[in-house]
């Protein structure tokens, strides 16, 4: 069974650089723009957020107005709760191609809007895993944790931690963050002189470590697969997919070709970092800018397998690849539209890989 696991990161909103992350910059909204999107956000999430963003008015919704958590969550943080929702809570998708009322414009000038509410600088989070003990972290977090956010993270007071898709869209050190410095206006305190920095390294891996399920003790780490495991399901018929625009495949469309055992091969075009992170299981890891791409689509299928790349931008290094697949011939192409940001947004799940560094030469290897 495929797992969700760890956080990943939105490449199409953020330039990495070095350790720490830095979101680009937006343009700022018009005054026409700022008022639409204060209506919208009255209209659509006033109701248990708050009229005045103050959180935790129904359904342990989070403060939006806590400069903690504001200057942390950059935008992406707050773009794939709001279009696809949080699998498992009261938290529905408000993108209007999973049903919802609003577009990708009016989604990001709410967030846009509620990032202006917030006069915060932006803090710098590294990317980079927190190490901690995850039992100690699990004892840390009964004594002091679950009274509010609940013994299995389903939220009692405070907001519910045990959300898959939470855990596996946020880095840790957004998660250490609000350990450390508490939520300012809410109820959540600051643990910066109560627990040592081994115990909120601790915690973190230990939420870190629930992405997969609460009572997950160990999560399951893979290596890439060798050219011989590159086609899923060998000896299945391929899925019977219908594109849209003739060349992407909708993540519900995907997740029932997997759970049906059906032919085809996953390609993982996003940078090689990320696909340890986290991964859809059986994916063979391809990064758009990978040197030796050649030689490795000459060990991919022209049997007519069809090959599904995905990104997270959420489509323009698949795109990419694709396009150099069907330009050596390899027709049968699909990328995936919501992306695995999306994907992982909608509930469906993802395997982690290995946590070491590993560069695109090991794992492009003679034997693979």
């Amino acid at each position: 069974m495929r797992k969700n696991t760890i956080a990943v990161l939105v490449v199409g909103l953020l330039a990495l650089s070095g350790s720490s992350v830095t979101l680009v910059q937006a343009a700022a909204l018009t005054d026409e723009e700022s008022a639409a999107a204060a209506a919208d956000y009255q209209k659509y999430c006033a109701l248990c957020h708050g009229d005045d963003r103050q959180g935790h008015v129904n359904d342990h919704a989070p403060s939006l107005k806590s400069k903690s958590l504001m200057s942390t969550a950059y935008r992406w943080h707050l773009w794939f709760p709001t279009a696809y929702g949080r699998h498992g809570t009261p938290m529905a998708g408000f993108f209007e191609e999973v049903g919802g009322p609003m577009t990708k414009d009016e989604i990001f000038n709410v967030l846009a809007w509620l990032k202006e509410q917030v006069d915060v600088e932006k803090v710098e989070l590294s990317r980079d895993p927190v190490i901690g003990d995850i039992a100690l972290g699990a004892q840390v977090y009964d004594r002091e944790c679950a009274e509010c956010h609940g013994a299995n993270g389903e939220g009692v007071t405070g907001t519910a931690l045990g959300n898959a898709a939470m855990l596996s869209l946020t880095m840790d050190s957004f998660l250490r963050y609000a350990i450390q410095n508490g939520r300012d206006g809410t109820e959540m305190p600051a643990f910066a002189e109560k627990l040592s920095d081994n115990e909120i390294d601790s915690v973190t891996a230990f939420l870190r470590s629930r992405a997969s399920g609460w009572a997950l003790e160990k999560p399951v780490y893979r290596s890439p697969p060798a050219k011989e495991d590159y086609i899923l399901n060998p000896d299945a018929q391929a899925p019977e997919f219908e594109l849209k625009d003739d060349l992407y495949v909708m993540s519900a469309d995907l997740d029932k070709a997997l759970r049906d055992g059906r032919r085809l091969v996953l390609l993982d075009t996003r940078v090689m970092a990320l696909w340890q992170m986290a991964n859809i299981e059986g994916s063979v890891p391809l990064p758009y800018y990978y040197d030796g791409v050649d030689k490795l689509f000459d060990d991919l299928p022209t049997d007519g397998t069809l090959i599904v790349t995905y990104c997270e931008c959420p489509r323009a290094a698949a795109e990419s690849v694709s396009r150099k697949l069907r330009a050596r011939g390899i027709t049968n192409t699909a990328v995936l539209w919501e992306g695995i940001q999306g994907w992982i947004s909608l509930g469906y799940p993802v395997s982690r890989g290995e946590t070491v560094a590993l560069k695109v030469e090991d794992v492009r290897s003679s034997d693979h």
